[in-house]
């Protein structure tokens, strides 16, 4: 039988409702938010509640009456009798086994749940299409911990009932990369396995924005011992996850004059890389990318519109543009543009071409990225890999050690050609069959999709298009920052999927949380490493899960 913990209780001021109940159990009873609890209910039904706060209270009229009997104040004097005293605890209804939303009656007792309630309570159980998401300990502090792996509806994370995942917390402690990688690892893993009723055929684009993070995915992880190692494949195993790190992965690094890409990755690592037929170094050639200049523009205002109006005059072969192929030539006409008297467009003024050179030549200048393409099997363009990525593969896109401004039109040109591949523009192409679904991971979204970002950037336009349409193309969306408030909410508000890593006091007080019970909130400002709180429409209520160390190598 159950373990009964303490009773129901309806008072004048804090009733029952048919959202949430109150109930007394005793001072040492150790229960914490987001554990579940049963109540017996009419007509032979049950009701599940989850708990949201606990408090304690004792018979003393007020704080000076506490004093006055500690003998004014005296820490060491002993009372001779004891305050009467009790916890009691609001919990949130999340269920009943017959549907029955009657306030639940007082006096009525509350019970611990098992494994199989819990997981029915929180509509855990018989998940269709399941994609773990990590795992739930529950009862901390009774003799038997509830231990249970939360699976979630992949029509529901990647479509196309809902789509795109939006992962917040603090830099460091929050490992958000850690957590979207084993979400996708989750998925691959059930794609290989053709473990979904449909739509086995998904894809991931991964961009790797802090050092070497991702650039070893596809190996598996040096632990720190030995029983760590058992402990982490243990859980994999438990989770029903494979122990092997991620497969079918490319790596395309920028490319540099050197005999290597220009990456934080070691020369001796990337040469076996390029040596498995697994890297190449990215390259953008005028002729084939000179219609994503506008990208590099992408963090400036342009109200009055004139260097969308340059882009465009380029775009159009207009003036001698037409006849350029490198971007040596490109520059060398740029600069003509910019002395006075200059022929061309009369309604573009020199001083809108002057400040467009700056921008451009700060970007292209110099820089070898940009030139064309002369070895295939080591050198290739964003576009030309992207377009070509079959069911299963995962690109890693490196640009880590670029400038802001460059990695946003790495980027945004990424994001620009999924978009064309699943609109079928490159349908007449050759070994062109693109998967059903593409998911996207980006760190740091809050460069390309803050509320800040101009509304002219082209990025933000694309991030917007596949927040707002992608489910329906099959575009999904993994995107990680610290201060989910900071992200336009256009954006997360898009997202089906919702995690929440720890973060500070003043991020928890804006209007992003204010439908977060406080409890749940304040949590979130202490949440370890490993641990989330997450949010879908399937579950019933915010889950505080836990996940597993990472299968693939992490660089320290």
């Amino acid at each position: 039988m159950a373990k009964v913990i303490g009773k129901v209780i309806a008072t004048e001021k804090n009733p029952s409702t048919i959202d949430d109940f109150y109930f007394w159990t005793k001072q040492d009873m150790v229960l914490n938010p987001f554990d579940v609890v049963k109540v017996s209910h009419l007509n032979d039904s049950t009701s599940f509640g989850v708990i949201e706060e606990i408090s304690h209270i004792t018979d003393t009229a007020n704080f000076l009456t506490d004093y006055i009997s500690n003998d004014f104040g005296d820490v060491s004097t002993t009372e001779y009798t004891n305050r009467v005293g009790m916890n009691y605890v609001k919990a949130k209804i999340i269920g009943n086994t017959e549907n029955l939303y009657i306030p639940l009656i007082n006096n009525s007792k509350v019970q611990l749940a098992d494994a199989n309630e819990v997981a029915k309570a929180l509509g855990l159980e018989n998940v269709k299409n399941p994609v773990t998401c990590g795992y739930l300990e529950m009862y901390s502090g009774q003799e038997e911990i509830v231990t249970l792996p939360v699976n979630m509806d992949s029509r529901f994370l990647i479509g196309p009932e809902g789509a795109h995942l939006n992962i917040s917390g603090i830099s460091g402690l929050a490992a958000k990369t850690s957590y979207a990688m084993f979400l996708l690892k989750s998925i691959q893993d059930k794609c290989i396995k053709k473990e979904f009723e449909e739509d086995n055929d998904v894809a991931f684009v991964l961009f790797n924005v802090k050092g070497k993070d991702l650039l070893a995915i596809d190996e598996p992880n040096d632990f720190e011992s030995v029983e760590e190692k058992a402990a982490v494949l243990e859980m994999y195993k438990k989770l029903e996850l494979s122990t092997e790190p991620f497969k079918n992965v490319k790596y395309y690094y920028p490319y540099q004059s050197s005999d290597m890409g220009n990456t934080y990755l070691s020369k001796d690592t990337f040469t076996t890389q390029q040596k498995l037929g697994k890297a190449k170094l990215f390259k953008y050639s005028y002729e084939d990318d000179k219609d994503n200049l506008d990208l590099l523009f992408a963090s400036m205002d342009d109200p009055n519109q004139t260097m969308e109006s340059i882009i465009n005059y380029i775009s159009n072969g207009q003036g001698n543009f037409s006849g350029i192929d490198d971007w040596e030539d490109f520059l060398d006409e740029i600069n003509k543009h910019t002395k006075a008297g200059a022929s061309g467009d009369k309604e573009i003024a020199v001083a809108s071409w002057r400040k467009f050179s700056r921008i451009i030549k700060k970007s292209i200048y110099g820089n070898n990225l940009f030139g064309n393409v002369r070895n295939s099997k080591t050198e290739t363009r964003i576009e030309d890999a992207i377009k070509h990525i079959k069911e299963n593969e995962v690109h890693v896109i490196d640009i880590a050690k670029l400038n802001e401004d460059m990695q946003g039109f790495v980027f945004g040109d990424a994001i620009r050609t999924i978009y064309d591949l699943q609109l079928g523009q490159y349908s007449d192409d050759e070994d062109v069959n693109p998967p059903k679904k593409i998911v996207v991971f980006i760190d740091e979204l809050n460069k390309y999709a803050s509320q800040d970002t101009p509304k002219s950037s082209p990025i933000l336009h694309q991030i917007l298009d596949i927040a707002e349409r992608g489910r329906s193309l099959g575009i999904v969306l993994f995107a990680a920052e610290q201060f989910r408030s900071a992200i336009n909410s256009r954006v997360t508000g898009n997202c089906s999927t919702h995690a929440y890593g720890r973060t500070n006091a003043i991020e928890i007080a804006k209007t992003d949380y204010k439908y977060v019970p406080p409890v749940y909130k304040n949590m979130m400002t202490r949440l370890k490493q490993g641990e989330y709180i997450i949010q879908n429409p399937v579950f019933r209520s915010l889950l505080n899960i836990k996940f597993p160390k990472p299968i693939y190598k992490q660089y320290k």
